[in-house]
């Protein structure tokens, strides 16, 4: 007979679900969402501490591409479908045949930002920042690459606003049983019996209490498996490994950099996708990749390598690290991947922007919730200072602190300053005072053949960018605009493009082209839907629609099974 006074053990954790979540940020948590709303029981597994919980989504600024939305009409922007589409489809320019499952996913992605996505964000309390950005600009043509109007709506919340709701629902589903989750679990092997993905088996590793993002330890301390009809893996791309990110480099875009920052933690580094690959499914476009030449260092990082982009207004001064002006549309924030395989061939991984303080405090803000306090702690007393005078406060930040900042009050000792950070004098600083005092004869006059300061100048046409975007165009000799400033530039990594292949119910497919039973992908593992919904380039705003628009297809596909 039992002794009455030991105390009863603990009950078995639970090992067998409805589905099984790899990964713990916004997709994953989306896809969770949607069968906690079914009813169905659901594990989700990170490697990660609960700190980390919302993945790389937490750290973003929060914009979500939208198509003709209330915000854009009250700015006297005419969007549609079509117009939205032509943008799409000149900027991804599908030319493989790997790409017709990307394309059906794009086609998908368009009719929902266009139509449901709005009202289903809404309904669970998101809200947007009134002025809509003006991202990816764009070549030059009509039928190219780029947004042909302003489509960036900023979350009010930024990136952990985007997250709350499904985080909310999750952790709904875990006090009411069911939801499990399960962090310090990193998957090494998907369980396949009689041709299907039936669970999960791996390694589960030794707590940790570092911070968000911070790099964790590694220690093995057991083994885990768990099983499901169903498998999602939501574990993102290739990011935070720059070996991987090298080894997918495409010539076209000529030389990889030597040095590169990381725009994403060191966790983002592609582990599921060959797991995913071995257990039968197909990964394509891995040579397409998302990454931006505005990185500057971070003068108080998170994690390794940590740098954050500058989202640009178009009035900076672009110039490579020999002192070369870019040449046209490569203005700032007109052509991410154009920019990256220009400076590319280029031999040297770094460049510059020049600028004076008016433009610095109208154009610069700086991507990332934790750049952005008033927008993601929804603070209207730091959003008046934003609006007001002066730059904001984490600019001006890393104008003081930021070892790629140089401040001067003439020009000769701007020059002086870049040299000091340009290695092995490559810099051809003659050729910088060329230009600069070209382009301000160019502003004397509102006729100009400098295609820059007519951009800025149409830019300054939309209410938005005027209002708190675009400075209005002066010469940066002058020295009421002034302190003069040089940025130094660094690639960083963000995205993979491509990814496992899904159909429109996010089901991974194999080689054959049917789908692996059981195996579904989201969000950036799955190339952001169909293992590449942007094809070549994509439009920003596009990468957290895109964990929220698989993210949702999978849960509702997996709960009407």
């Amino acid at each position: 007979m039992a002794d009455p006074t030991t105390p009863p053990a603990a009950p078995a954790a639970r090992t067998e679900f409805d589905a099984v979540v790899v990964g713990g940020g916004l997709s994953g948590l989306v896809a969770a969402a949607e069968l906690v709303d079914a009813g169905r029981r659901v594990v989700i597994v990170d490697q990660e501490p609960e700190a980390s919980l919302g993945g790389q989504a937490w750290w973003s600024f929060g914009g979500l591409f939208l198509v003709d939305s209330p915000e854009q009409r009250r700015l006297g922007v005419r969007d549609s479908l079509e117009l939205a589409r032509q943008d799409w489809l000149g900027t991804a320019a599908f030319d493989r045949d790997e790409d017709e499952w990307g394309r059906r996913w794009a086609e998908a992605y368009l009719e929902f930002a266009a139509g449901e996505k709005r009202s289903w964000l809404r309904e669970k309390g998101l809200k947007f920042f009134p002025v809509v950005g003006w991202a990816e600009r764009g070549a030059g043509m009509a039928v190219g690459h780029g947004n042909s109007v302003p489509r960036f709506h900023i979350t009010w919340g930024t990136g952990p606003g985007v997250l709350e709701p499904f985080i909310a629902r999750v952790r709904a589903g875990e006090a009411a049983g069911l939801v499990s989750l399960r962090f310090r679990h990193r998957v090494d092997e998907l369980v396949v019996e009689d041709g299907g993905v039936v669970g999960v088996r791996g390694a589960r590793l030794a707590p940790d209490d570092v911070e968000r993002g911070v790099g964790s330890n590694r220690d093995v301390v057991g083994d885990f498996e768990l099983r499901a009809p169903a498998v999602v893996v939501a574990s993102g791309g290739i990011g935070g490994d720059h070996d991987l990110v090298r080894a997918a480099w495409p010539e076209r875009l000529g030389t990889p950099p030597a040095e590169m920052l990381s725009g994403v933690p060191a966790h983002v580094d592609g582990r599921m996708l060959g797991i995913a690959a071995a257990s039968g499914a197909r990964l394509v476009n891995g040579d397409r990749m998302w990454h931006y030449t505005e990185g500057i260092t971070n003068w108080d990082p998170v994690w390794a390598r940590h740098g954050i982009r500058i989202l640009p207004g178009p009035s900076s001064m672009w110039f490579d690290a020999t002192g070369a002006r870019l040449p046209a549309p490569l203005f700032p924030g007109f052509d991410t991947l154009g920019t990256l395989e220009h400076l590319s061939h280029t031999g040297h991984g770094h460049s510059w922007f020049v600028l004076t303080q008016r433009i610095i405090e109208k154009e610069f803000a700086l991507s990332g919730s934790e750049q952005n306090p008033d927008l993601t702690n929804k603070d209207l007393r730091l959003l008046a200072d934003r609006l007001g005078s002066g730059a904001p406060g984490p600019v001006e930040a890393f104008k003081q602190h930021g070892v790629d900042f140089v401040v001067a009050d003439t020009l000769p000792e701007l020059l002086d300053g870049m040299r000091r950070l340009s290695p092995g004098d490559v810099l051809d600083t003659d050729n910088v005072e060329r230009e600069v005092v070209a382009r301000d004869r160019e502003v004397e006059h509102e006729f100009s053949k400098d295609l820059q300061l007519t951009a800025v100048r149409g830019a300054r046409n939309y209410r938005g960018d005027k209002l708190i975007r675009v400075a209005p165009p002066h010469r940066l000799l002058d020295p009421k605009a002034g302190p003069l400033i040089a940025v130094k530039l660094h690639i960083l990594t963000r995205k993979s493009l491509g990814g496992i292949q899904t159909d429109l119910d996010s089901r991974a497919l194999g080689a054959d082209g049917a789908p692996v039973p059981g195996l579904y992908a989201v969000g950036e593992a799955a190339g952001f839907g169909g293992g590449g919904v942007h094809g070549y380039r994509a439009l920003e705003g596009t990468f957290l629609g895109g964990c929220l628009f698989t993210g949702r297809a999978a849960g509702r596909a997996i709960a009407a099974r």
